[in-house]
């Protein structure tokens, strides 16, 4: 029997959607080299890795690198071809970026991207750096970066009580997840701690300022922690997504709804925790809430408090939660309405951090007591999660 039209439609279109799949261009690699502090050596292991990929035959190019005039990483730059920066005038300076439109129009198969967290000057094409490498990788180059700790969005509130500093450049978790092959430079807190005495790190005279600062034993030991915990949780998501030779478990199909309102730093404790918990559960979905109250109408609150909002929710999406926003004045009936039409297994909520919080918690007639009341008394499988702050 001789096709129909209806066939020679199907298969027209079905070329149709390979040829857009062949011509559609391929997605460069992405490998980041992670580290608890600057001087770890992240700079030296990513141009040493350019070095024998060159000798490999491999068409690789320096688009960014800072060497901080430290001696041995100035002589791994022997023999790489370096891509010029770019020349912005800013505020009566000339100021010098990475030029990533250089960068494309030379199309090497891998680019050494340094300084990922870095924000660039007002004029470029990208706000941030890490936007510049992800414009690289979709153009189909491969890029090498590097990145410390501290520096992850979802880390913030944990790097803050640590070493009591409020990093203002940050790199967003999601681009994390997006790498290929993530890679810890480990240094112990003593030796690192010598390269800074040896003046390998910072100039002699700010070495006595960041031995009693950020450089304190205790803070450096945590971070080890953090960078080993992020290289560890990124091996597991490859192994759960089957690209590490490893049999993947079984995933984790809990689902989780984070409860915020126009409290901002309580709000972004509360994002950047749910993020946590996500990746640790290996859950793919889950979701803030923001329940509007009539007093937090915007003809009631203030530009600053809806400013905050609104960073807040970018932030979760950015960090790959899903964004609900409803209004009501029965908050905890509406955060039992939505984890029902959900399917939540888990709601992440705060509580302020103070003495004898818990008793106070239960005591005062406030929303996250009521929620636990309600929750309590719900024939439901939800269990919840207090973020204090």
């Amino acid at each position: 029997m001789p096709p129909s039209n209806d066939d020679d439609q199907l298969r027209d279109l079905s070329a149709e959607r390979f040829l857009r799949l062949v011509q559609e261009p391929r997605r460069g690699r992405l490998k980041v080299y992670i580290g608890l502090a600057a001087g770890v050596g992240k700079t030296y292991r990513m141009l040493q890795e350019a070095q024998e990929l060159r000798q490999h035959g491999v068409d690789v190019v320096l688009g960014y690198v800072e060497t901080h005039g430290r001696a041995g990483t100035v002589a791994q730059l022997q023999n790489l071809p370096l891509i010029k920066r770019k020349s912005i005038f800013y505020k009566g300076r000339m100021l010098e970026e990475m030029d990533v439109a250089a960068i494309l129009q030379r199309r090497p198969a891998v680019v050494v991207v340094d300084e990922l967290a870095h924000t660039n000057v007002p004029g470029s094409e990208n706000e941030k750096r890490w936007q510049d490498v992800e414009q690289l990788v979709r153009a189909g180059i491969s890029v090498i970066t590097a990145v410390n700790v501290q520096h992850l969005e979802s880390l913030h509130d944990q790097v803050l009580r640590i070493t009591g500093q409020d990093v203002a450049e940050r790199v967003p978790d999601q681009l994390l997840k997006l790498a290929d092959e993530v890679v810890n430079v480990d240094l112990t807190v003593p030796e690192l701690r010598a390269r800074l005495e040896e003046g390998k790190i910072y100039d002699p005279q700010k070495v006595p300022t960041a031995l009693r600062n950020f450089f304190q034993p205790e803070n450096l030991l945590q971070l080890r922690e953090l960078a080993l915990r992020e290289v560890a949780g990124q091996l597991s998501r490859q192994i759960d997504t089957g690209a590490a030779p490893v049999p993947a478990p079984r995933r984790n199909h809990d689902r989780l709804l984070a409860c915020i309102n126009s409290n901002a730093p309580a709000a972004r404790e509360i994002i950047r925790k749910t993020s946590r918990l996500a990746d640790r559960l290996g859950t793919a979905t889950w979701y803030v809430l923001y329940v509007q109250t009539a007093r937090e109408s915007a003809d009631r609150v203030g530009l600053a408090t809806q400013r905050h909002l609104l960073r807040n929710l970018q932030l979760a999406t950015e960090l790959g939660g899903q964004i609900l926003r409803v209004k009501s004045d029965a908050v905890v009936a509406e955060i039992l309405r939505v984890a029902q039409e959900k399917r939540a297994t888990l709601l992440i909520c705060g509580v302020t951090r103070e003495k004898g919080w818990w008793q106070r918690l239960t005591r005062r007639p406030g929303t996250t007591s009521a929620l636990i009341r309600a929750v309590a008394h719900t024939d439901t499988d939800l269990d919840l999660f207090l973020v204090t702050y």
